[in-house]
C-alpha cells in the first residue's frame, strides 16, 4: 500500500474518477437546461420566457464541468483524448456549432426586434437539440470503443435518442421544481411523455448492445460483477415506476413534492453513468486504451493534481452558491 502511494500509481485513477464526477456533474446540470431548451417549442412566448428564465442564472456555469472534464482528460490522459477527439472529431465539431448558437439565442431572443424574435428561438431549441443528439451518438461510439459497422452507428443513434429523452425529462422536472400554475402543469404532462420515451429508446439501445462489445454482457455473467449490473437496472425500473404515480398526482397543494421528479430522474441518470463507467473499467477508453497505459507521468499528474485541487473548490462553491441565490420559483429573465 505504501509502495502503491509513494511512487505514484494511485494518480491515473484518481484522474479519472475526477474526469468521471466532472463528467457526470455535467450530464446533470446542462443535461437539464438542454431539457428546457428541447421542451420551449411546445409553448407560448410568455411561457417560453419563463423557461429560459428557470434556467438563465445557471446555464452557462453548468458548461464548465465539460470544460474541466475535456482539460483534466486532454492534461493527466492525453493519448486517450487524442484517441476520443480524433474518432468524434466531426459530432465534437457539430456539438461546438450548437453550443455556440444555443448561447447566442440566449441574448439575441429578447434584444432583436419582434419579428425576429420567433427566430432566435427557434435557434435555441435547434441548439439544444443539436446539442443533446451529438452528446448522445458521442456517448454511444465511446461506449462501444468506436467499433466500425453499422449495428454500432445503430446503437450510437439509439443513445443519441435515449440522452435526448433523458434530457427532456430532466429538463421537465426542473420546471416542475421551479415553475407554477400553467407550465408546471404543463412540465407534469412532458415528463410523463418523456420517461417513457427514455424507456423506449433504452429498451432499442440494450437490443443492439448484445451485437457489439460493450463488455456489459461479459460482467453481467461473473460474479460479483452479475449483482451490481443487474440491481442498477432494477432500481432504475422501479424509479421509473414511482416517477409515473407520482406524476399523476403532480401538482399537489403547497407545491408538494415538486423536488421529487428531479431527484428521482438525476438518481436515473446515476445509475445509468455508474453502470456504463463500471461495464468498461479499468479502460479509458473502452476496449482499446487502459487507465493506467494512457496516463502521463507520475511527476506531471503531481503537478495537474494541485492545480485541479485549487480549480475544483472554486466551480463547486460558485455552483453550489448560485444555486443558493437563485433558489425558488423562477421569473421572466431581464437582460435590462
Amino acid at each position: 500500500m505504501n509502495e502503491f502511494l509513494q511512487d505514484g500509481a494511485w494518480l491515473p485513477f484518481a484522474f479519472a474518477f475526477l474526469i468521471g464526477l466532472s463528467m457526470l456533474l455535467y450530464a446533470v446540470l446542462d443535461g437539464y437546461d438542454l431539457g428546457v431548451g428541447l421542451l420551449s417549442r411546445f409553448v407560448e412566448r410568455p411561457d417560453r420566457d419563463r423557461m429560459v428564465g428557470s434556467i438563465g442564472p445557471y446555464w452557462d456555469a453548468n458548461e464548465t464541468w465539460l470544460v474541466l472534464g475535456v482539460g483534466l482528460l486532454l492534461v493527466a490522459f492525453p493519448a486517450a483524448h487524442g484517441l476520443v477527439l480524433g474518432e468524434l472529431y466531426l459530432p465534437v465539431a457539430i456539438m461546438l456549432v450548437g453550443l455556440i448558437f444555443r448561447g447566442v439565442s440566449f441574448d439575441f431572443r429578447k434584444k432583436v426586434a419582434p419579428e425576429k424574435q420567433e427566430g432566435w428561438d427557434r435557434t435555441f431549441f435547434l441548439g439544444s437539440l443539436v446539442v443533446a443528439l451529438s452528446q448522445g451518438y458521442m456517448v454511444g461510439r465511446f461506449v462501444v470503443g468506436f467499433q466500425s459497422g453499422w449495428i454500432s452507428e445503430l446503437f450510437s443513434v439509439f443513445f443519441g435518442f435515449l440522452v435526448v429523452a433523458g434530457y427532456g425529462l430532466m429538463g421537465a422536472a426542473w420546471l416542475i421544481l421551479k415553475t407554477e400554475d400553467g407550465l408546471q402543469r404543463f412540465a407534469v404532462r412532458w415528463a410523463r411523455r418523456a420517461i417513457w420515451a427514455m424507456v423506449a429508446a433504452a429498451l432499442l439501445s440494450s437490443l443492439t448492445a448484445p451485437f457489439v462489445n460493450t463488455r456489459i454482457y461479459d460482467r453481467m455473467f461473473g460474479f460479483p460483477e452479475a449483482t451490481l449490473l443487474i440491481a442498477m437496472p432494477l432500481v432504475s425500473m422501479l424509479l421509473t415506476v414511482i416517477m409515473h404515480f407520482l406524476l399523476g398526482a403532480l401538482p399537489m397543494p403547497g407545491d408538494r413534492l415538486s423536488a421529487m421528479p428531479f431527484a428521482i430522474s438525476v438518481s436515473i441518470f446515476v445509475l445509468g453513468f455508474v453502470g456504463l463507467v463500471y461495464s468498461f473499467y479499468p479502460y479509458i477508453v473502452p476496449g482499446q486504451l487502459r487507465i493506467v497505459e494512457a496516463a502521463a507521468a507520475p511527476e506531471s499528474l503531481r503537478v495537474i493534481l494541485i492545480g485541479t485541487a485549487i480549480v475544483f473548490p472554486f466551480l463547486v462553491g460558485y455552483t453550489v452558491f448560485a444555486y443558493r441565490v437563485f433558489r425558488g420559483k423562477a421569473t421572466d429573465l431581464s437582460y435590462d
